[in-house]
């Protein structure tokens, strides 16, 4: 084991000799406990034996992140990076690269064969694995584990999950020998208080010693209409207990953009800092912005000479990475921030404040997930800083304080699977594999290993309903069985019906004064032999007859009711693997496949990368991307690219090009549309010209300051979706089957995209 010039952690020592042993290992403990370390154990490792380790993030942030920070540790020749725009040393013994990257590689296409992308590589680290919980891209994470060889040892590192054995034995059934490392130690414990506005002078201890909630808490007054727009704000009252308390510096936690920003406004009169910080951060920022000269007139300046900073995704990169190293140097003492804060980024705090446990959705507002929660708090608490981590949840109305004590107290959510075949997944797989070998593959997804805890709501029903069988089992005094029983209820019925029908023929005989025949005497012969045969029935006679038809008439549809449970218990087991049957379906009627084996336009939408990959393909192929300039070009991309925003953005005219290629995709959408519809498959396809208009300008040669000012929009906003744009550019110059002019035109465009400030990361 490599030494450390520092004692490690029980759990981090055992995940240490489990790597030793040349066995995977999962690794899940609270934020800030140290999980990194082992990372850096199996980084020595490779170093030592001449072998190769990749280090997968799920950011990009976070991948140049680390990369600095290993480049600084162990050399930059020893380092590489990987995202989607950025290739540096990509050979290198140390490679950090997005998660993403990881599993495109896994697939062999366009990054080259699988054998030589993994030469030498005896370790993988996937840092911060919980991120298989994300709706949209949790995926990548199971596909990499499942696809990645046997041979490469596994480092999974994961924030608390309920179910960490689960994955673990996943893993060990799809990969290899893996162990679990589960720990809930916290080297900087945490303490937990609480902002109640009718005692604004102080922060109240949330729970006793016991672990009961503070009856000295009271609820907030629920406010309604006029009254409730016109809340007072108590940040600065939070702020100031904060700054009393020596418990700066903070994150404070809210969901919106733009309270972060009134917040960060609101405190900029406190006096948070000395001069000499003022005098400290000014030369920072003179310095950075010297580098960056596009932030030389940002209006949020001046708040950073007060302390105060806010961070989201409507700022500029730039300027977040100002912030979060002046945070880092301890010169800002309050970030205002939204939640995608706490996806790692290294800023570490002494509190960490959350504005409300409820949050606002499409479809009104819900509680705080128990791992939503535990990542926010886990900011707080620096080790070797800090003996303790100070959280504050702020009361609001929509939360009751016996809420926030059953949250705190929670332990974190399951993973729980996103694992969804795409049309590139299919594709890829039947470029390598037979179907029922990419059958056997599409089995082993944890989605699939962990149906029986989805299936747990149905499984119960189904429980339930055999119980509600056996309790109507039906004890017969005279010992007839059900089905003899039920051979004598038909008896019954039909000659209750025969009976019925030789009255009606003898009444219409009588009518027309005729005597029966001597088919209808036969009939009322066979009639009187069946009512002899009833009467040898003991349930002829049975006072219990009605009660013992009943009960069978209810477990009849009992076994109807669990018919249809098995049924989509069946379907619920195989949506995996119907999903991907459906996408193959809709490339047949597309002509992608050729005896289930990718044609050249299945070879292309293989290794394309989108949201709907047969979409982009299509737009490819039809050829309405032909003849158009950079700045066209960029315009249409990013109008497939932009997925639909909530924000009210004016509209701002097309070029008549642009306009009319738009117009050609939407067609495509239709065709599309149609089919996936057939095979009940909802895969997103964008037509959102919002800032279409805008990169058409950008890419024309306008000032950023002239992007900007066209609508009142985060210009973080803006320059994601200018990124997007150059992610599928850049696509169109690297995989195969494009028409060389159109490849010409994206590389083209891509240059003229990439200047400040959206070249910076």
């Amino acid at each position: 084991m490599n030494t450390f010039p520092f004692e490690l952690d029980e759990f981090q020592k055992d995940a240490c000799r489990y790597i030793d042993e040349g066995k995977s290992v999962v690794v899940c403990a609270p934020t800030g406990a140290g999980k990194t370390v082992i990372a850096q154990h199996a980084i020595h490792r490779a170093l030592d034996e001449g072998k190769r380790i990749f280090y997968t993030t799920p950011l990009k942030a976070l991948s140049n992140q680390k990369y600095y920070d290993f480049g600084e540790k162990y050399g930059h020749d020893k380092v590489g990076l990987l995202t989607g725009d950025t290739s540096i040393n990509r050979n290198a013994q140390i490679v950090v690269m997005t998660t993403e990257v990881f599993r495109n590689m896994l697939y062999g296409t366009n990054f080259g064969a699988v054998a030589d992308n993994l030469k030498d590589v005896k370790y993988v680290v996937l840092d911060e694995v919980h991120y298989m919980n994300d709706e949209q891209r949790g995926t990548v994470w199971e596909e990499s584990i499942i696809y990645c060889p046997t041979n490469v040892q596994i480092i999974a590192l994961s924030a608390t999950v309920a179910n960490a054995d689960e994955l673990t034995n996943w893993i060990n059934t799809v990969h290899s020998k893996t162990e679990l490392v589960d720990t809930d130690f916290r080297p900087v414990p945490l303490r937990f208080y609480y902002f109640d506005s009718s005692q604004p002078t102080k922060l109240l201890p949330l729970l006793t010693p016991s672990g009961q909630l503070n009856n000295k808490i009271k609820p907030e007054k629920r406010l309604y209409g006029r009254k409730f727009q016109n809340k007072k704000s108590h940040v600065k009252d939070v702020i100031r207990n904060l700054q009393a308390s020596d418990m700066l510096p903070a994150i404070y936690f809210t969901f919106s953009r733009k309270k972060c920003d009134e917040q960060m406004e609101k405190c900029a009169s406190l006096d948070l800092i000395t001069k000499a910080e003022r005098a400290e951060i000014q030369q920072f920022i003179d310095e950075y912005i010297a580098e960056n000269p596009h932030l030389y007139n940002n209006k949020h300046i001046e708040y950073l000479l007060c302390g105060v900073a806010s961070h989201h995704a409507g700022l500029l990169p730039a300027w977040k990475i100002l912030v979060e190293k002046l945070f880092q140097k301890g010169l800002i003492k309050v970030v205002f921030a939204t939640e995608t804060l706490a996806a790692g980024i290294n800023m570490p705090a002494r509190s960490t404040v959350i504005s409300s446990t409820s949050k606002r959705t499409d479809s009104g507002h819900r509680m705080l997930t128990a791992s939503e929660f535990l990542q926010m708090s886990g900011r707080a608490g620096r080790r070797g800083m800090d003996e303790i981590g100070y959280v504050t949840i702020i009361g609001t109305q929509f939360q009751t304080p016996e809420e926030v004590a059953e949250l705190v107290l929670s332990d974190a959510n399951p993973l729980e699977s996103r694992f969804s075949p795409s049309y590139s997944m299919v594709l890829n797989l039947l470029q390598r594999f037979s179907l029922d070998e990419a059958k056997e593959l599409i089995l082993k997804s944890f989605g699939y290993y962990s149906s029986d805890a989805r299936l747990q709501p149905l499984l119960k029903q189904y429980e339930m309903n055999e119980h509600e069988k056996s309790e109507r089992l039906f004890s017969c005094s005279h010992k007839i069985s059900d089905e003899e029983f039920l051979k004598y209820d038909k008896l019954r019925h039909l000659y209750v019906q025969n009976r019925q029908t030789y009255k009606k023929i003898c009444k219409q005989e009588q009518k027309k004064n005729r005597p029966l025949s001597p088919e209808v005497q036969s009939f009322r012969d066979s009639n009187k032999a069946m009512l002899e045969k009833l009467h040898s029935y003991p349930c002829d006679t049975c006072n219990r007859y009605k009660k013992h038809a009943k009960n069978l008439e209810i477990i009849a549809r009992i076994n109807t009711r669990q018919a249809k449970l098995m049924k989509e218990m069946e379907r619920q087991r195989d949506i995996f693997w119907n999903k991907f049957l459906a996408h193959r379906a809709v490339l047949n009627e597309f002509c992608y496949l050729k005896d289930d084996y990718p044609n050249e336009f299945g070879v292309t939408t293989s290794q394309i990368r989108s949201e709907n990959e047969l979409f982009i393909a299509q737009i490819i192929f039809s050829n309405v991307l032909e003849n158009l300039t950079p700045a066209e070009l960029a315009s249409v991309v990013c109008a497939i690219t932009t997925e639909d925003l909530r924000l009210d953005i004016p509209y701002l005219p097309l070029s008549e090009k642009v306009r009319k290629t738009l117009n050609l995709i939407r067609n495509i959408k239709r065709k599309i549309e149609k089919v996936q519809s057939h095979y009940n498959i909802d895969d997103a396809m964008y037509i959102n010209p919002y800032f279409s208009a805008l990169i058409e300008l950008w890419v024309e040669g306008a000032e950023w300051e002239t992007i900007a000012q066209q609508f009142d929009i985060g210009e973080g906003d803006i320059v994601r979706s200018f990124k997007r744009v150059v992610d599928v550019l850049r696509q169109f110059t690297t995989i195969e089957n494009v028409p060389e002019a159109l490849a010409f035109t994206a590389r083209e465009a891509i240059d003229k995209i990439l200047r400040e400030p959206v070249d910076v990361d």
